[in-house]
């Protein structure tokens, strides 16, 4: 039997076995990895460079983003590492480190989809209220708040389960540390129990978190029912439908990780789940927001040409400058 004193690195689950199959995993997770990087990154920069874009609703899209490559870059470059050097060890700081920023970082994302809710809210239900109740001091406030409840939340969880004893080997079942994995290790009941209660506490505030965005849609579902046009009710929920296309993916997967169908073994169905709500969302989130969103498709389009241009004029200049000498 051994403790977490004497474990240097843990065992992550692989997704295969064989060495074709390890290598063909490497590079599906680089294309999925390197589609996130674009993906966001292009929104990020959009946002950030056209003024238009400068409103609460892309500000919040912008910190989503910003949240999406942060998660994504912290499970899946460690994933790529394993399966390109055909290992599975990860070492107990890595280890730490990696379920701190998980669950930091999905935290922040799910109150911010809750933030979210509220400005599509306060936007469709009490429009001449929107500069005051959504002022750049309270987005600031509201993102803060997101954001710092996905560190203290982290915090708790990591440091309680890190400071149990852990006797029950070093194998997890999951492609990355989790911590609900690595609470299976522990041989403290009382520890245990502690964990235990720290995730009925937060899941008590993920239900509420939840219970908002479904009043919220339902008031935005009502006033715009009382929009007297079909093309002004399209216009105005298409505002609504990238967000809530985003927050019933991460429920979705959220939910279908907490079940357990008999007819799939438990390493499989942990890596089929795991793969859903920790790489999927990340990287198909932009492509919700662009292809419904004008002006984000008209900023990425514009940011697009200019790149290509400013790249066109540095070849002009490179052979020029050749030419002359």
């Amino acid at each position: 039997m051994s403790n977490s004193s004497s474990i240097t690195q843990f065992l992550l689950l692989a997704f295969v076995d064989t060495r074709e199959l390890q290598l063909l995993t490497f590079w599906l997770f680089l294309a999925i990895y390197l589609a996130a990087l674009l993906g966001n990154g292009l929104i990020i920069t959009a946002i950030a460079c056209d003024h238009r874009l400068h409103t609460p609703m892309y500000f919040f899209i912008l910190n989503l983003s910003i949240i999406d490559l942060g998660g994504i870059s912290t499970t899946v470059p460690k994933a790529m590492a394993n399966s390109l050097w055909n290992t599975r060890t990860i070492s107990y700081s890595g280890c730490a480190t990696q379920a701190f920023f998980f669950l930091f970082l999905i935290t922040a994302e799910y109150s911010l989809l809750t933030v979210m809710a509220y400005d599509r809210y306060v936007a469709i239900c009490k429009p001449l209220h929107y500069g005051t109740l959504l002022g750049s001091r309270a987005c600031i406030h509201m993102a803060a708040a997101a954001w710092g409840s996905g560190f203290i939340n982290a915090v708790l969880h990591t440091a309680n389960t890190f400071s149990q004893p852990l006797c029950q080997g070093n194998v997890l079942d999951q492609f990355f540390c989790e911590i609900p994995h690595i609470l299976k290790l522990s041989c403290s009941d009382s520890d245990y129990l502690r964990e235990v209660w720290l995730i009925l506490g937060s899941a008590c505030l993920v239900f509420m978190c939840f219970v908002f965005i479904v009043l919220s849609y339902v008031q935005i579902f009502r006033a715009v029912l009382r929009i007297p046009s079909e093309q002004g009710q399209h216009k105005v929920f298409s505002t609504c439908f990238p967000h809530l296309a985003v927050v019933s993916l991460f429920v979705s997967t959220g939910i279908f990780a907490n079940m357990k169908p008999l007819s799939i073994s438990f390493s499989v169905q942990n890596l089929v789940v795991s793969f859903l709500y920790s790489v999927v969302p990340p990287a198909v989130n932009p492509l919700i927001y662009s292809m419904r969103n004008k002006e984000i498709k008209d900023a990425m389009k514009k940011l697009v040409n200019r790149s290509f241009q400013a790249a066109i004029n540095c070849l002009s200049s490179v052979n020029l400058i050749a030419l002359l000498v």
